[in-house]
């Protein structure tokens, strides 16, 4: 298979099948969900493996909780549910319970961003990888695509210590074949170019790819990376991308900040100081409508990162 953009999948898809897949490798895994098993799509797991799959209704701090006693026991644990709810609902208890004793506890939550759409703005999480990029030993991931999710969700199950995994609700298109390879805490180089990087994670993945073809018609060379893994950053890569081209745009559906900008503008400030746009949500929550109106709405689109390219290619000037 080859990646399409003409092919659309919704990363939150990923999440059941690879459960599935841990768990007849053999791998000791046990997921909770609230109440949102439908949505995430974590529910997959209880047909094949119901002894492994437990529901605890719509009890978000108690499901941290007991996500928690099970790591402590031993069990790789899966806790899901929607973005806003995890961490939201529950910060204290993965605050206490998961990331400072460090537990093999894996946080999934699914319908990040506006791109939740209709449901509005109670229901887009814009502030959760603020709360979680904030917890020292957090592993963070934001996936490009459901290829990308399924091997992000893998290596959690596989790698010990806790972990945020954000996943989104709406189809979105393709940035990858089943060749493609993630790597944890390394970012993926999608596209060369030598007059400014465009940095994003999510769906901000492909709007990237899209806005640096369009500038490559009028001659300028943008490159682009996936940055998937926002805690660790690969820091190497971005101080590389601002010493090569000079200029770097983030991107991502987040407010601007506390999420992926607000890390690397931190690693730039202490090593290469470059200019740096954001396209982000800027000091404000969302709204109701179609998932990809919002999008452009919110300027998080392939035009929105096209004119923060230009922005900074003038500062860079």
């Amino acid at each position: 298979m080859t990646a399409t953009a003409a092919r659309a999948a919704a990363t939150r898809e990923a999440f059941g099948p690879t459960l599935i897949r841990l768990a007849e490798a053999g791998y000791d895994i046990v997921t909770l969900e609230a109440d949102l098993s439908a949505s995430t799509g974590g529910r997959q797991l209880k047909a094949a493996f119901p002894e492994r799959w437990y529901t605890v209704g719509a009890s978000e701090a108690n499901m941290i909780s007991m996500a928690a006693g099970l790591a402590a026991d031993g069990k790789t644990v899966f806790a899901a549910s929607f973005a806003v709810f995890v961490p939201g609902h529950c910060f204290d208890q993965v605050r206490m319970s998961v990331a400072q004793p460090g537990l093999n506890v894996k946080l999934v939550a699914s319908h990040g961003g506006v791109s939740v759409g209709e449901d509005g703005a109670s229901a887009q999480a814009i502030e959760d990888l603020s709360l979680v990029t904030a917890l020292p030993g957090m592993t963070v991931v934001v996936p490009a695509d459901v290829v990308e999710a399924a091997q992000a969700i893998w290596a959690a199950g596989t790698t010990a210590g806790p972990f945020y995994i954000r996943l989104g609700r709406p189809k979105v298109p393709m940035v990858y074949g089943d060749e493609y390879r993630f790597a944890l805490g390394r970012a993926h180089r999608l596209r060369e170019g030598g007059d400014a990087t465009v940095i994003a994670c999510g769906h901000l993945v492909a709007a990237a790819r899209e806005a640096a073809e369009r500038l490559a018609a009028g001659g300028v060379s943008v490159r682009v990376l996936n940055m998937a893994t926002i805690t660790p950053l690969d820091e190497e890569a971005v101080i590389s991308a601002a010493r090569e081209t000079g200029a770097i745009v983030t991107a991502e559906e987040h407010l601007v900040q506390g999420g992926l900008g607000a890390a690397v503008t931190r690693a730039l400030a202490a090593t290469y100081p470059a200019p740096v746009e954001q396209v982000g949500v800027r000091d404000r929550y969302g709204e109701s409508g179609r998932w990809d109106q919002l999008l452009e709405r919110f300027g998080l689109d392939a035009g929105g990162v096209e004119a923060a390219v230009q922005r900074v290619l003038q500062r860079k000037n």
